[in-house]
């Protein structure tokens, strides 16, 4: 008898739906085709043992097994649960009257339990675009599938109770999940706020126009000085996910198998701190099997990559192309998968080995030259797309011991909000949404300056040595913060405040 039962294969951030075609005859022998991996292949051992622990048991006939279409590599143990409704459907050991209506997916333990799955928020929504009625999985990702509308999600433990419900035994009711209450009710939930950090209020200044036009940062300061901590406060002051960029973010750590057991939607930024070992294939994404890396994770949040002169060349080098795209492109030989990359950069650095290089109170100990070697491990390029550079200095004592409440990130986030509001008019038709991803083409449009405002460029270029390429980063931060100031135009005022955050670009900042 021949039966069909579905499932699905996620390739990038998409799923692609599989046929699993089951035909049990006279002889005796287990075949299984249509391009599986090793762990699916795998499976007749977990669901011969599966399907006894539960009073079952694979027929002794002969059972053929094709995957199709055949041309998709499957991977993964997802398919356990798949492929044992088909054997017992086309078995006759259960009816096979519903089957076709679902798509079911989970991994089978010895003892028919099922462990969770990757992808499912895919999965869940390809269910629906291709018109099934529902999908059967294992209870841990049940939320996470619900989240998707119009579509019976059916969480369950084990295999007897998938049986049961397929056989009209049991009273299984679907897992529902108001999406967009869960969203609301979790977008001010933080640990971390921007009130925690003493001092500071140049770079909390600092942060706030990054945060206002999408600007990449990058920290220079000893260690102590605070970096890190205002590093992980800066996703509190950013606007709040939209409902299509939650579920877009859920979409990708849910392919990375990352959005965490009985967990739906993801409704805060993501915010990824990688390590300084992490390589290239981790930092971007890829893999014999390709998986989403770090700046994937980090799409619609924050990328902070500390002690930025320690990761490796090679590591920093090939963000280059996704800083400018926002996404990525891993091509194999037989396909290509395309992850999105939208995310902030902010990088810290100690200004040199020692870490005391332009401190106030204590004197480095570099060698000369030093300094100027230890910036030279991060390229030009990099640089060049890093908008704002900012020193930290040491809080002293004073401010540690202040009892002054500072402001909270609520307060600041109102400002980025009204400021990317105003950006948001701005490109409404221009495909971008903040001042960060305007071309040379916007730049001329949305950035001009009257003539004082060119003599005071051309006076802090000439002064202070700066590169040619900071020309257009100072426009783009002026611009940014007469949004927030709501000015039309560039004032000089802007333009005084965006040329002191280009210390890096200054010729004799290393000495």
């Amino acid at each position: 008898m021949l039966v069909k039962t579905y499932g699905s294969a996620v390739t990038g951030i998409d799923a692609t739906t599989i046929t699993v075609e089951v035909n049990v005859s006279a002889g005796v022998n287990f075949f299984l085709v249509g391009l599986p991996d090793s762990a699916v292949k795998e499976s007749q051992q977990r669901i011969d043992a599966a399907l006894k622990n539960n009073g079952f048991k694979l027929p002794g006939k002969m059972i053929t097994i094709n995957m199709a279409p055949a041309d998709i590599r499957k991977e993964g143990s997802s398919y356990d649960l798949t492929i044992a409704i088909g054997i017992l459907a086309a078995s006759e050991q259960i009816s096979g009257d519903k089957v076709g209506d679902y798509i079911i997916m989970g991994e089978l333990s010895l003892d028919g339990g099922l462990q969770p799955i990757k992808g499912v928020l895919p999965i869940a929504i390809n269910a629906r675009e291709k018109g099934f009625k529902g999908i059967i999985l294992p209870q841990q990702n049940a939320e996470e599938a619900a989240i998707v509308e119009g579509l019976d999600v059916y969480g369950i433990k084990n295999i007897k109770e998938a049986i049961d419900f397929l056989n009209g035994n049991s009273d299984l009711k679907p897992t529902v999940v108001n999406a967009s209450e869960t969203f609301y009710t979790q977008l001010s939930l933080a640990d971390v706020d921007f009130a925690d950090v003493k001092g500071q209020e140049n770079i909390k200044r600092s942060l706030e126009i990054a945060a206002s036009g999408g600007h990449n940062v990058i920290l220079i300061g000893p260690p102590g000085a605070g970096k890190t901590m205002l590093a992980k406060r800066l996703p509190t002051i950013l606007p709040p996910l939209t409902l299509d960029e939650a579920l877009e973010t859920t979409k990708i750590h849910s392919v990375a198998g990352k959005v965490g057991s009985g967990k739906g939607l993801i409704a805060s930024r993501p915010f990824r701190a990688p390590h300084h070992t992490i390589s290239d294939v981790a930092l971007v994404g890829g893999g014999s099997f390709p998986q989403p890396g770090e700046i994937s994770l980090a799409h619609n949040g924050v990328l902070f990559l500390d002690e930025l002169p320690e990761f490796k060349r090679t590591v920093l080098e090939v963000m280059r192309q996704p800083l400018e795209d926002r996404f990525i492109r891993i091509s194999r030989a037989r396909f290509t998968v395309e992850y999105p990359a939208g995310f902030m950069l902010v990088t810290s650095m100690n200004p040199c080995p020692c870490g005391f290089y332009n401190h106030p109170q204590k004197e480095c100990v570099c060698a000369p030259g030093t300094v100027q070697k230890y910036l030279n491990r991060i390229s030009g390029p990099l640089l060049d797309r890093i908008d704002i550079h900012v020193e930290v200095v040491p809080v002293a004592y004073g401010e540690l011991s202040s009892e002054r409440v500072s402001e909270k990130s609520e307060s600041v986030r109102g400002r980025v909000i009204k400021a990317r509001e105003i950006q948001a008019k701005r490109f409404a038709e221009s495909g971008i949404y903040c001042n960060a991803q305007m071309s040379s083409k916007q730049l001329k449009e949305y950035c001009k300056i009257d003539e004082a405002g060119h003599k005071l460029l051309k006076t802090a270029m000439e002064k202070l040595n700066l590169s040619a390429r900071a020309y257009d980063r100072i426009l783009k931060v002026s611009r940014t913060i007469a949004d927030l100031d709501a000015a039309e135009n560039i004032g000089n005022q802007h333009l005084a405040e965006a040329i002191n955050y280009r210390s890096l670009d200054r010729e004799n900042w290393a000495g």
